[in-house]
């Protein structure tokens, strides 16, 4: 009686728990309600299957309760009753699989007035890419992969050359519109869902998978990485905006085309050098930074970090924050830089031969050494950083500086606005460094790497 009693009791908050749960679907930002419904028609079936079984279960534990004066029956074959349960269990499973089913036709038949729009995965981020004037995508192969061209676009496909780059972690969409996304991996599995549109699917290396939506709703939400992929799986999130079709058609004729790309200056050092005469007072004629006026080593700074900073500073992504007030020092400076002049000064810098001094900060250097296996992971095992994952060198960079940045990405300082979406994975990267002694280890092992670190983080091409 006391086990019946428990079923009863466990039905009852199953029931009760699935009807006043506060756990429940997302709000729908697409057209994909079938998906809600055959997400309900799954719950109702397998509900409805497990109040009848524990039910029976019920039922039979107090039908066949023990009873010295009944003797057990043997029953090997009851075709009756297996006739029965064989006919439920065929309506059961048609009822789970064939709204899928449906569902999964419609979403892998995509309208021809859809636009395109390809997005890459890689660890830990999305890159996206859309199709230029003639609404057409340009052919991509990994042999022409590099630096200045991460996702492998022809040069030489006419297709590919007002195809738009998008290297940041934002997808953006016109509401109203069906969109096709089409999909590859550059390295492992990952998985592209965006729960609020109730679209998933995986990224493969070496193929391509697809889905099809139409945005309905102006707003803002995320989509994430849904395959377990890495030590950054977690991180790997990515915005969608959805934007009206004016707005979004303004922004994507301001974005400028692989073609333009390809032909922009690669920065010229010697602009560059009258450019940074304004930097001098604080990071020193050679880049070696001054820790009194708080400003770090930059000699030998990838130019594509470089221009991204002073691009986050001049948006006011970095800088602007109320407790970063050495931030706040260097927006005004990169307020007075267009883009030309960015380039010009990051190919300096990125000559400058200045050293970041000697070590202020000491620590366990064995302990900092596993604390930085996490670090490694996209910041490189030297230190050298790596374009691909969007990591700087953190070999021969000031110490100091560092220990600074990551208790800033730690506190919330740095990497809370929406236009800085690299620094808001390196909030939960860092969250591991639990006090100032993690901090202090782990800045201890960089030391130890030394200034002439090189890499792929280290080259002077690649986008803003």
């Amino acid at each position: 009686m006391a086990i019946a009693v428990a079923l009863i009791l466990l039905l009852a908050a199953s029931v009760l728990f699935y009807f006043l749960s506060p756990w429940q679907l997302l709000p729908l930002a697409s057209n994909w309600k079938a998906i809600d419904t055959t997400i309900s028609i799954s719950f109702w079936v397998c509900g409805f299957v497990f109040v009848a079984v524990v039910l029976f279960m019920v039922w039979s534990i107090l039908r066949y309760r023990y009873d010295e004066r009944r003797r057990s029956g043997y029953d090997p074959e009851n075709k009756k009753l297996e006739a029965w349960l064989t006919g439920l269990t065929t309506v059961g499973i048609a009822a789970l699989l064939a709204p899928g089913l449906i569902v999964w036709a419609d979403f892998v038949t995509v309208p021809e007035d859809a636009h395109r729009v390809a997005v890459v995965g890689s660890q830990w981020h999305w890159q996206f890419r859309y199709p230029g004037e003639d609404g057409e995508l340009g052919a991509v192969h990994v042999r022409h992969t590099g630096p200045g061209n991460p996702l492998g676009i022809d040069p030489e496909d006419p297709a590919g050359q007002d195809d738009i780059v998008i290297d940041e972690p934002v997808l953006r969409l016109p509401v109203g519109l069906p969109v096709e996304l089409v999909m590859t991996s550059r390295d492992v599995i990952h998985n592209f869902n965006m729960p609020h549109f109730r679209t998933k699917m995986d990224v493969l290396p070496g193929q391509m998978s697809y889905f099809w939506f139409t945005p309905a709703d102006v707003g803002e939400w995320q989509a994430i990485c849904a395959e377990l992929c890495g030590i950054g799986h977690y991180a790997m999130a990515s915005t969608i905006r959805v934007l009206e079709v004016s707005e979004f058609d303004e922004w994507l004729a301001r974005q400028p085309t692989f073609a333009q790309l390809q032909a922009l200056d690669p920065g010229d050092p010697e602009s560059g050098r009258a450019v940074y005469a304004r930097c001098t007072a604080c990071h020193g004629d050679r880049g070696q930074g001054n820790p009194a006026t708080n400003a770090p080593a930059i000699a030998g700074m990838e130019p594509w970090y470089l221009r991204r900073q002073l691009q986050l500073f001049k948006e006011g992504a970095r800088g602007t924050a109320p407790d970063d007030q050495y931030g706040a020092q260097m927006k005004p400076f990169a307020d007075m830089l267009d883009r030309q002049q960015m380039r010009d000064v990051a190919a300096w810098v990125h000559g400058l031969e200045g050293s970041a001094g000697s070590a202020t900060i000491s620590g366990d250097e064995q302990r900092g050494r596993r604390l930085y296996r996490t670090c490694g992971n996209c910041h490189g095992a030297d230190g050298e950083g790596h374009r691909i994952r969007n990591a700087p060198r953190l070999a021969g960079t000031s110490d100091w500086y560092v220990a600074r940045q990551i208790r800033n990405f730690r506190d919330g300082i740095r990497g809370r606005h929406p236009q800085d979406p690299y620094g808001s994975q390196m909030i939960g990267m860092v969250q591991y460094l639990n006090d100032e002694e993690d901090v202090h280890d782990v800045v201890s092992y960089i030391n130890t790497l030394g200034a002439a670190a090189t890499g792929s983080g280290s080259t002077s091409a690649g986008g803003e």
